[in-house]
């Protein structure tokens, strides 16, 4: 995948989204054609039905699952809910709203992130945060995991993993938006949500997205070959170049979860005296896209409930912004972004002095 530009502009938000990959674009473009629905028995329906199959399997296979039940969804969102509803599980404060909106968030997370864990099969735990980037070390028998952030970016393996489900959305990898799965260990099962009809094993009524589920399985053997040739190992460099810069430019901001194991392409950035969304607007206005936040709790001018759960007093979880790169993303890019937020900071703070 090339760095993502809109005329001059650039997108440093790949944890929101990340740009369409045009082997996902390609793959829905031929679905489009597949006229038949999934469950019907004629010849156009077993066509749609051998492309559902064959998809599912090319996101087991890229998640490490083989063997595993995987359920299509609108999202991860659905995902959680068909995970997690009724199970009266646990979690931490640093979970993502999707999650935590089931469970009772009686764990909590150390200044590094780090969430421990006393049972997992009554605990819903990430695998990493799309705010901060902190990977958690999963333990075995844990209940359920939240995948999404980590799918495509680090080396894992559901089945080695030792988690009872697993949630994975389209969109953070390359893929369409609208289309996610929940991964089951075999011999697992849910209550649907979603009741009228048998698709998707009788977990999720309702005939399947196979454009989106298409496209979803194209990126996500995409984004393995990429993790395979040491395209995030890259990114991951341009990450850390781009946080030496900010640093050295900015002093007294706070790099979140330096130190800890991270995902390879975020940084999550606390400065001093300048509120987030302030932050973000200022640099959208200077051509670049940064967030204040998980996108799902974007809009709302609020301190990260993350932050907050991690020890950072409210002034600081309202001052932080997130940097998200990917693939194609360059040193000349981060270092021009690096020199457009301090000046920019710098005549934030004058302006308050």
């Amino acid at each position: 995948m090339k760095g993502f530009r809109v005329s001059e502009r650039l997108y440093l938000d790949w944890n929101a989204t990340a740009p369409l990959r045009p082997e996902a674009r390609a793959a829905m473009a031929a679905a489009m054609d597949v006229v038949g629905n999934p469950s019907s028995v004629h010849a156009e329906g077993r066509a749609a039905k051998a492309l559902l199959e064959k998809a599912r399997g090319q996101v087991a296979a890229a998640l490490g699952a083989e063997g595993a039940d995987v359920v299509f969804t609108s999202g991860a969102t659905e995902a959680a809910a068909l995970a997690c509803a009724g199970r009266g599980l646990e979690c931490a404060a640093v979970e993502h709203e999707a999650v935590a909106a089931w469970c009772d968030p009686m764990l909590e997370a150390d200044p590094a992130g780090a969430v421990a864990v006393a049972i997992p099969g009554r605990t819903a735990l990430q695998l990493a945060n799309s705010e901060t980037g902190v990977v958690q070390d999963l333990p075995q028998g844990l209940a359920v995991s939240d995948l999404t952030q980590g799918f495509g970016k680090l080396p894992l393996a559901f089945n080695w993993l030792g988690c009872d489900m697993g949630l994975v959305s389209a969109h953070k990898l390359g893929g369409p938006k609208g289309i996610g799965a929940l991964v089951l260990r075999q011999g697992l099962d849910v209550a649907a949500q979603l009741r009228g009809g048998g698709q998707e094993m009788g977990r999720r009524a309702g005939t399947e997205n196979l454009i989106g589920i298409a496209g979803f399985a194209a990126a996500a053997e995409a984004a393995a070959r990429d993790l395979a040739n040491g395209v995030w190992d890259e990114v991951s460099q341009i990450r850390n170049i781009l946080e030496s810069a900010l640093s050295a430019q900015a002093k007294g901001t706070i790099s979140v979860g330096k130190g800890a194991r991270r995902l390879p392409n975020t940084l999550c950035l606390i400065a001093p005296g300048w509120r987030g969304e302030t932050q973000v607007m200022a640099m959208d206005l200077a051509g670049f896209a940064v967030s204040a936040g998980s996108a799902c709790s974007s809009g709302k001018v609020r301190a990260s409930k993350v932050l907050r759960a991690m020890g950072f007093d409210e002034a600081q979880a309202a001052q932080a912004i997130r940097i998200s790169i990917g693939p194609g993303v360059t040193e000349e890019d981060v270092l021009r972004f690096a020199d457009a937020w301090s000046k920019a900071y710098g005549r934030a703070l004058s302006r308050a002095a």
